[in-house]
């Protein structure tokens, strides 16, 4: 009697050969994809923290800077023009005899600064005078409601409420900076505040 025979080693077929390889190109592009998402996201995150770090350099100079405020090489007063999104004043940055100009200003979610040494005879701020501009901070964030600089007087007491603009500079005592920074506000890390205060030393006087 003969018997069927079944061939217990047939290979794959067109179909399960293609289902196989579906099956692979889902797997590898999924895992592509991941990969490429770790490697964005690092990317990102180490661009906001270098940002978040330039920023509190940057804070760091600018309080300092503004410290040590005095009297221009002219003998004006040592705040020339203060603003929610500008200040301008005077003070030795480079250890010679002159008093430089030193201007913040946020525009477009940059924080610049700008020098000017004076020159001429007489000594002049204008005239022949140069102002070197430099980003100091970018991804700024802070908005009308959350200004980056806030000025108060001899009251201030930790609480009290900043001066009203226009700020009547010779009533300034206290000066508040407060820069937001988020490179990305859609990823992490979360918004860095950099807040700090300072006293100019040269116009202080009860606080």
């Amino acid at each position: 009697m003969m018997k069927n025979i079944t061939n217990q080693n047939r290979g794959f077929t067109l179909v399960e050969t293609l289902v196989t390889i579906g099956i692979l190109a889902v797997l590898v592009g999924i895992v592509g994809t991941f990969q490429r998402d770790i490697f964005l996201y690092n990317n990102i995150t180490q661009a906001n923290l270098n940002a978040q770090m330039e920023g509190r350099r940057a804070v760091r100079t600018m309080v300092a800077e503004l410290r040590e405020a005095s009297p221009s090489s002219l003998g004006a007063y040592p705040i020339a023009v203060a603003g929610t999104s500008t200040i301008t004043f005077y003070s030795n940055i480079d250890s010679d005899i002159l008093k430089e100009q030193i201007r913040y200003y946020l525009r477009d979610e940059k924080l610049y600064k700008a020098v000017k040494k004076p020159t001429g005879n007489p000594l002049s701020y204008g005239g022949a005078a140069i102002e070197i501009e430099t980003t100091v901070i970018t991804d700024v964030k802070n908005t009308t409601t959350t200004p980056i600089f806030t000025f108060y007087d001899t009251n201030y007491n930790g609480s009290s409420t900043p001066l009203s603009l226009p700020i009547n500079i010779p009533s300034v005592r206290l000066i508040m900076v407060n820069a937001i920074i988020d490179r990305d506000p859609n990823r992490s890390p979360t918004p860095l505040y950099i807040t700090s205060q300072v006293t100019v030393r040269n116009i202080k006087d009860n606080l």
